[in-house]
């Protein structure tokens, strides 16, 4: 099994790099795009011996506590059998 775990600024934070690139699409007249925001993707892959639902629990703690910033940062993560 594996977790994919997305990781991205608030939306209350001022996300620079994103806004960069938003910027950098515009000049170069690419259409369609109304907001870029940057972030980070992790790959977990899981052993076996937990259940799903044990899985999710787990990733949500790893997410929380190791992998964000929760002062600036939010998640959203899936699994994948």
């Amino acid at each position: 099994m594996k977790a994919h775990v997305y990781v991205t600024l608030k939306r209350t934070v001022l996300d620079a790099q994103g806004k960069t690139v938003s910027d950098a699409l515009r000049r170069m007249e690419y259409k369609g795009v109304a907001d870029v925001r940057q972030g980070k993707y992790f790959l977990l892959t899981l052993e076996d011996e937990l259940s799903e639902e044990a899985h999710e629990k787990e990733i949500e703690r790893i997410a929380r506590e190791v992998l964000t910033n929760p002062v600036i940062e939010e998640f959203t993560f899936r699994l994948e059998k």
